[in-house]
């Protein structure tokens, strides 16, 4: 057994890890808008990125230094830049940040095999010359977690971060801390955003990818905001093993509970957002079935802008479940806003008491939409929010 208790320090709680945000001119004002996380012992490194096939550069440069450093794999420092996200640049992009790496490494002899990770406008060059210049204001022995929050962020309305401490029976202890940006583009095939996680856990390399995708399935996989899928989705978890402390259960659990709460932040904090809907797909024909029925009315947006307006309008609901392609019978659909069912094996219960509850439960900033479809015993929840005029605003002045 364990206990876990949250604790200050965002990605730079565990012990060996060290982080601060600078600004290279990227964001105006003299704004943080280059962040850096670092380690004092080389990390073993595993990530989840996008499923988008024009994938940036950065997870390019990744997957170039993985095969080639195949089992001697590792990394001690991440450098991450906003308002440029190095997508479609092509072989230029890539050598945009092998030039910056090399900086990098000859600025600080103590930074070994550097990553890049990067999110804002698609289709620009990196301004190298900005980056570069900024390099010297970085100070390896920085724990200032508040400034590499702000410095990944694009159009987030806050900064996302969170840390626990993990203490076994033995009174052994380690820690595990995130830093996370994400509000538009997201969809439920990773999600669009960005999110690095630092452990000083003593994780075995063949433990890492194992643990982050199951855990993916249920938190960044299960979010939508807008159904986008943007070219720069990363999740990294960086393991240093400094407490020399593991315990799979543990450890796992810990991992969960960080990936939980900051997709679920990404969902709060999407363009416009105003609510946070949980959609529960129960008796499915399968869990799959489940999940796909679940992403439809996550990222439908009739479905979408009916929360945003509190119109309980079931009629959409039923629409989405019957076009996702899941095995579905009208006779034994059940839909439920909170715990006032609306619909139920055939037979509307929409009278006008009804529909006045439901449209209670739309006001509020959080609630779930249960479809029960009587078809298996396959479950699912994903993760959306309503859609709005903000939204629209947001978008058409991205570039600005």
């Amino acid at each position: 057994m364990f206990s876990i208790f949250p604790i200050e320090g965002g990605v730079c709680a565990a012990n060996g890890f060290f982080a601060d945000g600078i600004s290279a001119g990227l964001k105006p004002n003299c704004e943080v808008d280059v962040a850096f996380i670092y380690s004092t012992s080389m990390c073993e490194v595993e990530c989840l990125f996008t499923k988008n096939n024009f994938y940036a550069a950065p997870i390019a440069h990744y997957k170039m230094q993985e095969e080639k450093l195949k089992d001697d794999f590792k990394t001690n420092f991440v450098l991450i830049n906003s308002k440029n996200a190095n997508a479609l640049t092509g072989d230029v992009g890539i050598m945009n940040i092998e030039s910056i790496m090399s900086n990098l490494s000859k600025r600080f002899t103590e930074i070994k095999n550097p990553l890049m990770s990067s999110t804002g406008v698609i289709g620009v060059q990196l301004p190298v010359e900005k980056i570069c210049e900024s390099l010297s204001k970085i100070n390896l022995n920085s724990k200032n977690n508040d400034n590499a929050k702000h410095a990944i962020m694009t159009t987030d309305r806050y900064p996302k971060s969170i840390a626990f401490e993990v203490v076994l029976d033995d009174n052994r202890s380690f820690k595990i801390g995130a830093i996370c940006k994400g509000a538009g583009m997201i969809n439920p095939s990773l999600a669009t955003m960005l999110c690095f996680i630092t452990t000083d856990a003593l994780v075995p390399k063949n433990n890492l990818k194992e643990i982050l995708q199951k855990n993916a399935y249920m938190t960044f996989n299960a979010i939508s905001v807008d159904g986008d899928t943007s070219t720069n989705d990363t999740i990294m978890l960086l393991s240093n093993g400094q407490s020399g402390i593991y315990d799979k259960e543990a450890f796992s659990f810990a991992l969960y509970k960080i990936m939980e709460y900051l997709s679920l932040e990404v969902v709060k904090d999407g363009e416009g957002a105003t609510r946070v809907v949980a959609f529960e797909v129960l008796e499915a024909h399968s869990d799959d079935e489940a999940m796909v029925c679940a992403k439809a009315l996550s990222n439908s947006l009739l479905v979408k802008t009916a929360l945003f307006g509190c119109d309980p309008n079931w009629g959409r609901i039923a629409s989405t479940i019957g076009a996702s392609g899941v095995k579905c019978d009208a006779k034994r659909l059940q839909i439920f806003f909170d715990k006032v069912c609306v619909y139920k094996d055939g037979e509307i219960y929409f009278d006008r008491d009804n529909e006045e509850k439901a449209a209670k439960v739309l006001q509020k900033d959080s609630y779930k939409i249960t479809c029960k479809l009587g078809t298996g015993n396959g479950s699912f929840t994903a993760y959306g929010c309503d859609l709005g005029h903000e939204y629209v605003k947001i978008n058409a002045d991205y570039r600005s």
